[in-house]
């Protein structure tokens, strides 16, 4: 894959070339991958043993909602713009975690705003705009 994205051009004023995050993410999966074989040979466990805190009806509603709301992102961010998208899957989530709606709100809020500045300002990543077209800077 780091191979195939070498040939992507680079961006203009981008500090870091298009390999950079698919970079760094093959070495941290390859440290995680190291500590957890690390951590197998020490203790032998079964191949799949679901941890105990995994059975309950709401961790169960959280891996679900998680699941759901990258496939609402997926096939609704182009149509509804990314702020609407991940505003609405925030509070969806924060919900299904527990938040009270007072933290819910302007938690998912601010998050949407920061995340989007940070891909569109900083890293320079087009996110979808959707209806919001219009209002795009």
């Amino acid at each position: 894959m780091l191979w195939h994205i070498q040939g992507y051009p680079a961006m203009p004023g981008q500090k870091f070339g298009p390999a950079w995050f698919p970079g760094l993410i093959a070495v941290g999966l390859m440290v995680c991958g190291a500590l957890l074989a690390a951590q197998g040979v020490r203790q032998p466990t079964p191949l799949l043993t679901l941890p105990a805190w995994f059975r309950s009806p709401r961790a169960v509603a959280g891996v679900a909602s998680i699941i759901a709301g990258l496939l609402f992102y997926v096939f609704a961010a182009d149509a509804l713009g990314f702020y609407l998208t991940a505003l609405l899957i925030l509070l969806v989530w924060m919900r299904v975690l527990g938040a009270s709606w007072r933290v819910t709100l302007p938690v998912a809020v601010i998050a949407t705003v920061v995340i989007h500045l940070s891909f569109y300002k900083l890293l320079r990543i087009p996110l979808p705009w959707g209806i919001f077209e219009q209002f795009a800077f």
